[in-house]
């Protein structure tokens, strides 16, 4: 006879625990348990054993496991086979995460409809099939070869599947599945890690990639216990702001390639459109030149992009200054001021400054340095920079101009988009050919050189 006891779980970890502790011994997080009731017995364990077959296993001598690589599946989108390191690995679970209304089930729908040489099962616990039937009718794009399933029990889900056995499965969302090894609501803690774990056996079992779709807390991380996104080989973030058009695919984690990989895409009307040259789009249109502007050569993974850094430097009109940032680190600002008025002499201590990255992205490359710098001093003396200007360098603080990576990417691109000069470090300019490049190379080594050159 099955009986109903509360546990509480850890958000972090999942460790579980008969009472509440405010410190997890397991992950060491602070007020992470959280109370859930759950149903034990002999009923619950005799239905978890029947929703997977079970895999009989035995150790291998590693020299007898066969290196054969297995052809990725090509998901016909090139912004999404860049974030997964080259397309789908059959038998990953990829976790795709996203605030609300951001667009992950229309990428994934779209993924699916273009695939009509793969048969594809899309799995939604949220919409009915009318609505995804609106939806597909919107993007354009017929496909044959896409089976619709409105269900949540994962048993049922397993059985429709072994009945189609289809090439890809997508799972909309992992937070309303529910498995009847656990007797809790959907999207608790125990719900959430138990179908992950019936998700990543049945993708490894058949080898068929599965994608999950998972919704976020209000601080912005995957809702559920942190071991869901250590059950999953790739786990890619979905972000964009509302006010803005664009959409950024992010890896966060990636078990078959670089976690450094960026997508980007522009939402419009009929769906997810891909944006192969990001640079003509986040360098803004400016007939004249404005003071406080200047464009940075940056890399996200693998891809060079041009993106403007705008700042306002103002006199502050209160006793404590402001400092405001949008895309980029405010404390890394606070260190690029502090370096220019210690080594360049700019009085900034007084004044209000503000930093904005154009088109509604966040910049985490060190490469920033130098054109933000160039946007505070243009912004503090009202001298406008030749918009045809690139800046890519990082900045130490005894003011010299350090070298940062793949600077032959930067001026290639820079290049390519018609710029007349691109300034870098110094040391970066050994063993570099620049005859190949209409662009001039401007080599730099302290706060002082840039300033001499503009």
């Amino acid at each position: 006879m099955a009986k109903t006891k509360t546990v509480f779980f850890c958000k972090e970890c999942g460790n579980e625990s008969a009472k509440w502790i405010g410190h997890c011994p397991g992950c060491g997080a602070w007020n992470s348990y959280v109370e859930e009731c759950v149903v034990v017995g002999k009923d619950s364990k005799s239905v978890k054993k029947n929703v997977m077959t079970e895999m009989k296993s035995k150790p291998i001598l590693v020299q007898e496991i066969s290196s054969a690589s297995t052809p990725r599946i090509d998901t016909l989108c090139e912004e999404l086979n860049r974030v997964l390191g080259g397309g789908l690995v059959p038998g990953s679970l990829i976790l795709l995460g996203g605030e609300p209304g951001i667009g992950k089930s229309t990428l994934l729908l779209q993924v699916a409809l273009n695939l009509k040489d793969k048969k594809i099962l899309y799995v939604s616990g949220e919409e009915s099939a009318q609505q995804i039937k609106m939806r597909a009718e919107r993007i354009g794009i017929k496909n044959e070869n896409c089976l619709i399933l409105t269900e949540t029990n994962t048993s049922e889900i397993l059985r429709h599947f072994e009945d189609s056995r289809t090439d890809i499965v997508i799972i909309d969302s992992i937070q309303t599945l529910e498995s009847t090894a656990v007797e809790a609501t959907a999207g608790s803690i125990s719900q959430i890690r138990e179908t992950a774990a019936e998700m990543n056996k049945m993708a490894k079992s058949y080898h068929v990639p599965t994608f999950l779709i998972g919704h976020i807390t209000k601080d912005g991380s995957i809702a559920g216990p942190k071991i869901l996104e250590h059950i999953v080989d790739t786990v890619i973030q979905f972000e964009g702001d509302r006010h803005y058009g664009f959409r950024i695919l992010r890896t966060v984690k990636n078990r078959f390639g670089s976690s450094s990989e960026l997508g980007i895409f522009e939402m419009n009307a009929n769906g997810l459109r891909e944006v192969s040259n990001p640079s003509e789009i986040l360098l803004s249109q400016r007939e004249e030149n404005v003071s406080g502007i200047a464009v940075a050569a940056t890399l996200e993974g693998l891809r060079p992009m041009m993106i403007e850094t705008q700042a306002l430097v103002s006199t502050a009109a209160y006793g404590t200054p402001q400092r405001s940032c949008t895309g980029f680190d405010t404390r890394r600002l606070n260190m690029l001021l502090a370096v220019l008025e210690k080594r360049a002499g700019f009085r900034l201590a007084t004044k209000d400054v503000f930093l904005n990255i154009a088109g509604g992205i966040r910049v985490d490359d060190p490469a920033i340095d130098l054109a933000v710098m160039a946007a505070v001093l243009s912004s503090n003396e009202d001298i406008e920079i030749n918009n045809r200007y690139a800046f890519a360098a990082e900045v130490g603080l005894s003011g010299e101009i350090r070298s940062v990576n793949r600077v032959e990417a930067r001026i290639a691109e820079a290049d390519k988009l018609g710029m007349e000069k691109i300034f870098i470090s110094k040391y970066n300019c050994r063993g570099l050919d620049t005859s190949k490049y209409n662009v001039e190379v401007v080599p730099l080594a302290t706060i002082g050189d840039l300033i001499k050159s503009l």
